[in-house]
């Protein structure tokens, strides 16, 4: 069976070409929008709780677009994130630290007993680097992050990984967001030594206001290590009618693989509807 190691060098050039060009497009784009200055990171750093929100939170339902449609095939798919600022005093490069959590369920509510079909546990450290131009202005927010993903389970049930990851994320202008993330995968062979055919070794996620504070769509995009179609999809379109605008109605359509840790080889093409909370606080972080 094939390991990382085993892969194409093809495949990892590529890699780390995308992931330079990805860096190269990020700062050198015409950022269009007010960006904060070295001074406005710094104090609203300060004074951010401890505790805040991470990511993306929210609860939604939907159906399979791939199979009939039963009590068991429709689900709830829900996710809970937070962050810790372990320190305000600045790490080495003025980074900062933070501990993250992530917690994502699927849950078969329509069925008799309404079991959870998995749930997945992702706990990490995050140290962000804030990117700044030669005025002094924030371009963007860059990452390095350790992660272990885990469902809690043992024996033929048990799925887990851990990734080193690089991020950067960035505003493109007024309305567009771009994000690029690559990881190396370690200790996961043991039990799952295909996984990285599936989850890949990074993600692309880009966000459009269509009507600012109102409307808005986003795309993610991850492929597999092998040359074949196996990786994910994500889109999602986000009505936010509230006066807080950090909450939203939320329409999803995943399709691909590795959507869930126990059904990572499963083809899933996914449409749910439902709520989600998006982080206010130091949201470019």
């Amino acid at each position: 069976m094939k390991t990382a190691r085993s892969y194409p060098r093809k495949l990892w050039i590529i890699f780390i070409h995308s992931l330079f060009l990805l860096c190269f497009f990020l700062i050198s784009a015409d950022l269009q929008g007010q960006r904060l200055s070295r001074e406005q990171i710094k104090d609203t750093i300060n004074d951010m709780p401890a505790f805040s929100l991470h990511e993306d939170n929210y609860f939604i339902s939907g159906v399979p677009l791939n199979k009939d449609i039963t009590r068991q095939t429709a689900d709830v798919k829900y996710k809970v994130n937070f962050r810790y600022l372990l320190s305000r005093n600045k790490f080495p490069w003025d980074s900062y630290l933070f501990l993250t959590y992530t917690q994502k369920a699927f849950w078969d509510i329509y069925d008799q007993s309404k079991p959870f079909q998995e749930i997945n546990f992702k706990p990490g450290l995050n140290l962000g680097l804030p990117v700044f131009d030669k005025k002094d202005e924030l371009l963007g927010m860059a990452f390095l992050k350790f992660e272990h993903e885990s469902n809690g389970r043992d024996s033929i049930y048990s799925r887990s990984w851990n990734k080193i990851a690089l991020a950067f994320h960035a505003d493109l202008g007024k309305r567009h967001t771009l994000s690029g993330e690559v990881w190396w995968p370690f200790r996961y062979k043991k039990d799952n030594p295909d996984l990285p055919d599936y989850v890949g070794l990074g993600e692309v996620n880009y966000s459009f206001e269509i009507k600012p504070e109102l409307w808005s769509f986003e795309i993610m995009a991850q492929k597999g290590l092998n040359w074949d179609l196996k990786g994910a999809l994500r889109t999602r379109i986000l009505y936010s009618p509230f006066e807080m605008k950090s909450i939203n109605f939320m329409a999803e359509w995943y399709y691909g693989y590795a959507e869930s840790l126990i059904a990572f080889k499963e083809l899933r093409s996914m449409v749910r509807i439902g709520f989600l909370m998006k982080s206010n606080d130091l949201n470019f972080l």
